[in-house]
């Protein structure tokens, strides 16, 4: 009895050292390191003007008799998005009596920068809008070559008299593309918008000097759409 006792003793002593030794095998530590990775898209942003409408006018006049010259605000064109573009800008116009716009004459200007002209630069393009139309006899002078020149450093100008080749009929209506949103060509390059510039655009309005009485009484609207598309390929305006 004495030799089974103290043979139980001695398995539960080594049962005891088998535990023992199994617990402490799992608080050793080891070296480690560890190395991760992440990623996101950001889509890019095109936008004009924040988003919102421009609330300068094109033009705005009373009483306005043949062979008279009104000038309309300037109106900024602010690339806000993230991305450099293509610009579409349309000039619509109507008359509320069916007859001929021709008898209307439409000049412009626009400057483009990054940072904003004086007011002797904004002076200077606004003659140059102005000899477009020479006097009360509106006998009236082509554009410039309609490509952009440097008026002063950082500031490109363009100025164009819009004739009747240059309309088209739509319902009435007429309109004039002045960017048609392509990279090349004749006088695209100055509405290629990169992000952070400006495009400044006054418009010119005279009424022929050989409007009849038909015109009296009749009002003349305008009407801006600019669009700009993501300048890559393949998308450009249809």
């Amino acid at each position: 009895m004495k030799i089974a006792k103290a043979k139980k003793v001695l398995l539960g002593t080594t049962l005891a050292g088998a535990i023992a030794v199994s617990a402490s095998y799992g608080t050793y530590s080891w070296f480690t390191s560890e190395t991760t990775a992440k990623g996101e898209v950001t889509n890019a942003l095109v936008q004009l003007n924040n988003g919102e409408n421009i609330n300068e006018s094109i033009v705005a006049v009373e009483n306005f008799a043949p062979s008279q010259l009104v000038f309309g605000d300037w109106l900024t064109i602010d690339n806000t998005g993230t991305v450099d573009t293509f610009l579409q800008a349309k000039l619509n116009q109507s008359l509320d009596k069916p007859l001929s716009l021709d008898t209307y004459k439409v000049g412009y200007v626009a400057l483009k920068y990054k940072v904003k002209p004086n007011d002797e630069v904004l002076k200077a393009s606004q003659v140059k809008l102005e000899e477009l139309f020479e006097g009360t006899t509106n006998e009236v002078t082509r554009s410039v070559s309609g490509e952009p020149v440097e008026i002063a450093e950082g500031v490109e100008i363009i100025t164009g008299y819009l004739n009747s080749s240059e309309l088209r009929s739509a319902a009435g209506e007429k309109e004039i593309l002045l960017g048609d949103g392509a990279e090349s060509g004749k006088g695209n390059k100055f509405w290629n918008l990169k992000s952070n510039e400006y495009i400044d655009l006054s418009f010119g309005v005279k009424l022929d000097e050989t409007a009849t009485n038909d015109y009296q009484g009749v009002t003349y609207s305008a009407n801006l759409s600019v669009k700009a598309k993501q300048k890559d390929d393949g998308s450009l305006y249809e």
